[in-house]
């Protein structure tokens, strides 16, 4: 299994610059190109969570020969008014005091422009009509799609848009009493999840 956190998250490197409305696009098609080729990886599963679920699933549209699966975590295929208005409430949150702090336990010192990086991308006029629609399209493999049914940002609209462009190749799994981050939330449940669909 390889896990790697993106330029300006995690325990990346700092990001020089801002998002552009193509970001998610740009990290399959470049920086994931980038480590496979690294690491000489030819197959792969994709998983990823929210917008990496999104990436995950570019990353399996543009490589549709080398990948097997794909597994996405409470992902985004297009903007819908419930992400937008999670994110607005996100954003009054954290300019409470001591709520950036909390970030920082993941991104360190990158933490303030990873909190706007996130919203003021999403939030931007120039996103609204972001979608997945041409990728999901393109996606030959098996699709694991995992949301809570109490998600902040993804409404059961989100695997509803990927199952109609998908030909029927994915399997749903709500994860009831749950919100965004079925992993840290109900960690066994996903990992037996996770597991099923590898064996």
């Amino acid at each position: 299994m390889v896990a790697y956190d993106r330029l300006g998250f995690g325990r990346s490197d700092p990001h020089p610059g801002s998002l552009t409305n193509r970001f998610v696009h740009d990290e399959a098609r470049a920086s994931f190109r980038a480590v496979r080729e690294q690491l000489q990886i030819k197959h792969f599963i994709a998983f990823g969570h929210s917008v990496g679920g999104g990436m995950a699933i570019v990353c399996a549209a543009s490589d549709a020969d080398f990948c097997d699966g794909l597994i996405v975590e409470s992902a985004q295929v297009f903007v819908e008014p419930h992400t937008l208005d999670g994110i607005r409430q996100a954003k009054r949150l954290f300019q409470q005091p001591g709520q950036l702090e909390r970030l920082k336990k993941y991104h360190g010192d990158k933490a303030a422009w990873v909190l706007s990086a996130w919203m003021d991308t999403w939030l931007a006029s120039d996103f609204t009509d972001w979608n997945l629609d041409t990728e999901l399209r393109h996606i030959r493999c098996p699709i694991l799609a995992i949301y809570g049914d109490q998600d902040e940002y993804s409404s059961l609209r989100q695997p509803e848009r990927i199952d109609r462009f998908t030909a029927g190749r994915m399997t749903l799994k709500v994860m009831e009493a749950c919100g965004h981050v079925p992993h840290r939330e109900n960690t066994q449940a996903v990992v037996d999840l996770v597991t099923q669909r590898l064996a």
